[in-house]
């Protein structure tokens, strides 16, 4: 049984701090930081259907879609030594990763479109980071781990599957539009009618 409680409280909340944000991103970031700690501190939530992993490609299945598109919440999937290409994002995200770790590896962008990689960071189940195009916005993020898989709670100011944004040659750092869609095929239903509000 997944205590949805926990979930329904975050999207509730998260919807009155994006509501009275309007354009302060800082003070955005910060209000729903300790919001998503709070939601990624116990893995007791997350309905099975939505923490799959595939064989050979990591999941990115929507939980949650703002009606006025400026949120979203997403649970990324990481099989064993799964990872994502560089990317940007275009809008502010968290992640926060719920079980497992993560290793996230940012770029920084030179004049001429060459990327330069930052030293790599492991972040571990509990562990919440920011992205966006104003604090940094490119990165790669990896499975720590080879023989298990890792889940992470996503964040972001959009509809992130339908947001075009950009994949990175991480030699040249020449970019390539694309719009990542959804592992899900189907809107979820994390509101199930015979639970008790």
């Amino acid at each position: 049984m997944t205590n949805l409680a926990r979930f329904r409280h975050f999207v509730a909340e998260t919807s009155r701090a994006v509501e009275a944000s309007h354009v302060d991103e800082a003070h955005l970031l910060a209000t729903l930081t300790p919001l998503l700690v709070d939601l990624v501190a116990l893995d007791d939530w997350l309905p099975a259907a939505y923490a799959a992993p595939h064989p050979h490609f990591y999941q990115q299945y929507l939980l949650y879609g703002d009606p006025l598109d400026r949120w979203s919440v997403v649970s990324f999937v990481w099989g064993p030594g799964q990872q994502t290409p560089v990317h940007d994002h275009t809008v502010w995200g968290l992640v926060g990763v719920l079980r497992g770790a993560e290793i996230s590896t940012g770029f920084a962008q030179a004049s001429g479109g060459r990327l330069t990689a930052r030293p790599p960071e492991r972040i571990e189940a509990g562990t919440v980071v920011a992205v966006s195009p104003t604090i940094g916005d490119v990165h790669m993020i990896a499975n720590a781990h080879a023989d298990r898989t890792s889940i992470s709670i996503h964040v972001y100011g959009g509809n992130i599957g339908r947001i075009r944004r950009h994949v990175f040659d991480a030699a040249t750092g020449a970019a390539k539009p694309f719009i990542s869609g959804y592992s899900n095929s189907t809107i979820p239903n994390l509101w199930p009618a015979d639970e008790a509000a």
